[in-house]
């Protein structure tokens, strides 16, 4: 082939691809565009059907009541029960003090309780004695004027000396002088006790009252858990002196807790008092979701409760975007399958399709947000063993 064919040729090859380039670039183009519509129409309904209809938050952790265990009498620390990490249940003793001296004081007590209960027997059989006495001096006051009125129709019959229906006079006049006084006595006999029984006069009360702070009193160097839970930051040591008030470890329930999910002021409009929420922990990862809902919104912003207050008035402002805690229940029965600890981070989803519910939680209908019955139960054993007491001392004829 000479030179003049071959570049012959190679034009007539430049002027097909030529042709082919734009049906070819079209074609591409045509794909990319489709890919980018799809894209952009498959983001339109991802956001209209999952993204719009939830808010999440990673800051958000697992919160829970800390039972602060303290000392509620003075002692010395002779025995500690429990140690870190150690599970506890309600009413178990966690540390005893040194009980010498309560000791001692409950004997005290315990033996003016008796001898109240014996003071006010005495005094009861003193009103009955005195009320005898008054029995006895109207029988005489009687006596006295049924003579008397015996021996007056002989004075005007001249049978009579005068002496003699003198001497009758004076002695009604004694008997009658007699009755007042013994009626005196026995009024001032019956007030120490009228209106009351034995068990109930005042007396008995401050005494029972007085053994009652006592025994308590003893049995606070016994230091309880007042809650199920776990102990955490024991700083009691054995010899420690401890005061009223004075913090010796922690308790944490692990079977109530709750998280709190701090989203943005721009995530708040749709959430609503509860709605239903999904909640993954670092701890578990993915494979284990928490169900709760949504059970109240914080008052304020973090910002507003921290130590040390944003100062927005000051010259130099920059606007932050605040973040307000969301407060979220979690099912006990997931608890007890995979337990968490307070603190630990999580990440929140919360549903927020029907937002009609209310903003703001509603009034408390009074139900106690924790309680417990630990030192009732002490309150009631101390009343138990006043009351062995007061029986003991009775008496007999009392107790029947």
């Amino acid at each position: 082939m000479s030179a003049t064919e071959s570049a012959a040729h190679q034009q007539d090859n430049d002027s097909g691809m030529a042709a082919k380039d734009p049906a070819k670039r079209r074609r591409t183009l045509l794909i990319v565009a489709s890919v980018f519509i799809a894209a952009g129409a498959a983001w339109v309904l991802l956001w209209i059907f999952v993204f719009s209809t939830r808010e999440k938050t990673d800051n958000a952790y697992v919160g829970g009541n800390q039972v602060a265990i303290s000392a509620q009498v003075s002692g010395t620390v002779v025995a500690i029960l429990a140690d870190d990490t150690q599970r506890v249940e309600a009413g178990q003793i966690l540390v005893k003090l040194d009980s010498t001296d309560a000791d001692v004081r409950l004997h005290q007590v315990s033996s003016a309780l008796a001898q109240a209960v014996r003071q006010v027997r005495q005094q009861t059989e003193s009103a009955s004695s005195a009320d005898a006495q008054v029995a006895n001096a109207r029988v005489d006051l009687k006596k006295a004027q049924a003579d008397l009125k015996r021996r007056l129709p002989l004075i005007a019959e001249q049978a009579e000396a005068p002496e003699n229906v003198q001497h009758l006079r004076d002695a009604v006049d004694q008997a009658q002088a007699a009755l007042n006084s013994a009626e005196a006595q026995a009024a001032a006999a019956h007030a120490s006790i009228e209106g009351t029984e034995i068990t109930n006069n005042p007396a008995v009360e401050q005494a029972r009252a007085n053994f009652r702070a006592a025994w308590v009193a003893s049995q606070r160097n016994a230091i309880l858990a007042p809650v199920t839970g776990y102990v955490a930051q024991r700083s009691v040591q054995l010899g420690h002196s401890v005061q009223p008030g004075q913090q010796l470890m922690t308790v944490l329930p692990l079977h109530d807790l709750w998280v709190d999910a701090n989203f943005k002021e721009n995530q708040l409009r749709h959430i609503r008092v509860g709605q239903p929420t999904t909640i993954v922990s670092d701890l578990y990862g993915s494979g284990v979701t928490y169900h709760g809902k949504v059970i109240g919104l914080g008052a304020g912003t973090g910002s507003v409760f921290s130590l040390l207050p944003a100062q927005n008035a000051t010259g130099n402002w920059i606007k932050v975007v605040q973040r307000v805690p969301v407060r979220i229940a979690l099912d006990d029965k997931e608890l007890d399958k995979h337990p968490l600890r307070v603190g630990l981070s999580t990440e929140v989803t919360v549903d927020i399709t029907d937002d009609s519910g209310p903003v703001m939680a509603p009034v408390n209908n009074g139900k106690p947000v924790a309680q417990t019955d630990v030192y009732e139960q002490m309150a009631s054993k101390a009343d138990a063993e006043a009351e062995k007491i007061i029986q003991a001392n009775l008496g007999q004829r009392s107790a029947n």
